[in-house]
């Protein structure tokens, strides 16, 4: 098999959670790096969404990079073929805080109209993941990833509640540090 499609990440912070209690779906996804390389460039990038009430639209979704072509390299490119095809980029500020590892670490993501700050604390043991194409998503996956026993999350200086779902988008732990990794297809 011939990959064509790939991007890699240095410092992610992934959080996929729900803010409406007993639900199975999530509503709160921060997916996001402190640099991110792809074939057509580098920047700090991810994905994120906040839809609190389910009736109405999300409050934010979209891919969010500090550089638009390398945020709309990864809808058509890596998240083809899932629910995030399609989704828009937004210019972002993403800084990813990793100064008082092992201890903890955070994001501080700003977009329009929106301040997203997410902090892990409590980290786990690193480990190596392998995930093949399809588990759960169509592209490869390794990298380094701890899972976080303490999550908080504040959205316009406002502590967010959520439930941590027992997955997260890519097959790991809801709340996730991970160093280092890649994706291809």
């Amino acid at each position: 098999m011939t990959l064509t499609q790939w991007m890699a990440w240095e410092g992610g912070v992934d959080l996929v959670a729900s803010t409406i209690p007993g639900s199975s779906q999530p509503n709160l996804i921060v997916h996001v790096a402190r640099i991110v390389h792809t074939p057509v460039g580098s920047a700090p990038s991810g994905l994120v969404l906040f839809q609190p009430d389910p009736q109405q639209p999300p409050l934010f979704m979209g891919f969010v990079s500090a550089d638009l072509q390398v945020g709309n390299y990864f809808s058509p490119k890596i998240f083809a073929d899932t629910p995030f095809a399609g989704a828009p980029t937004l210019m972002a500020k993403i800084i990813i805080d990793s100064s008082n590892l092992p201890n903890s670490v955070s994001s501080h993501i700003l977009i329009a109209g929106y301040e997203i700050e997410v902090e892990f604390s409590s980290l786990g043991d690193l480990k190596s993941i392998d995930r093949a194409i399809g588990a759960p998503l169509p592209f490869s996956q390794q990298g380094l990833e701890a899972d976080a026993a303490n999550v908080s999350v504040k959205i316009n200086g406002e502590s967010i509640a959520f439930d941590l779902l027992p997955m997260g988008i890519t097959g790991g732990a809801s709340a996730v540090w991970s160093p280092c990794g890649i994706y291809a297809r």
